[in-house]
């Protein structure tokens, strides 16, 4: 089962100081890889190219925080969620001032190229709030990189995304407000595909019910998942 994923987007999917892919998303993979009877291996891309790369037959399936999207459901198919994440404001720790959607009028705001979050800020934030700059990113390091260094003044992504990299670098940011919306990622699959799809939603439901999945999500956040 060849699985493409981002691959830059610890805890879901990096790789380790042995090269090896590693994260949450890759042992989602290979658990439900196995219960299929197969072996996963790995595609790294940027997230822009996964939804192409699938629809060509290049991987078969995608296995890296893809959300559920009505939009998305037109391409391509979905497995039953196996996460859920709250997206928060992310500003520098010495921000006061922005807190909320509507502070984001006139600012710089960074986002990664492609994301349900990038069409969230253009299609859902822009017509309410007033105008703001929208700068896309390939990675989510170096849109952290730009925040901390003042290059733009906000960014939207889950704290659980975020920690690793914040820790490892040191940057001074920080989480503010409640959450502006929570996302669901599935496995992502070509259109037409109803036995593998059914074969992953078991292999899911399978982990769930026998506490694999519970142990994985431990391992990876230190707490105990939010209901699917």
């Amino acid at each position: 089962m060849k699985v493409g994923l981002m691959g830059t987007y610890a805890p879901y999917n990096f790789l380790n100081e042995n090269k090896e892919m590693d994260g949450f998303d890759v042992d989602i993979a290979k658990e439900a890889a196995k219960r299929l009877g197969v072996k996963a291996e790995f595609a790294a891309q940027d997230f822009s190219g996964l939804i192409p790369s699938l629809q060509a037959g290049k991987i078969d399936a995608i296995i890296s925080q893809v959300t559920i999207t009505d939009e998305r459901k037109q391409q391509i198919d979905f497995s039953q969620p196996y996460i859920t994440n709250e997206v928060k404001i992310i500003v520098r720790q010495n921000n006061d001032s922005i807190t909320k959607l509507e502070d984001f009028k006139g600012k710089n705001i960074g986002v990664g190229l492609g994301t349900n979050d990038e069409s969230y800020l253009r299609n859902d934030v822009l017509p309410k709030v007033g105008k703001f700059n929208i700068k896309t990113y390939d990675d989510v390091i170096t849109s952290l990189q730009d925040l901390n260094a003042g290059r733009i003044d906000a960014t939207i992504n889950n704290m659980y995304a975020l920690k690793p990299i914040v820790d490892k670098n040191g940057f001074k940011i920080k989480a503010v407000g409640e959450a502006i919306k929570s996302d669901q990622a599935g496995i992502a699959v070509r259109k037409n595909n109803p036995e593998f799809l059914a074969a992953l939603d078991q292999a899911l439901t399978d982990m769930k019910a026998d506490g694999t999945y519970n142990t994985i999500f431990k391992k990876w956040f230190g707490e105990e998942p939010a209901a699917q």
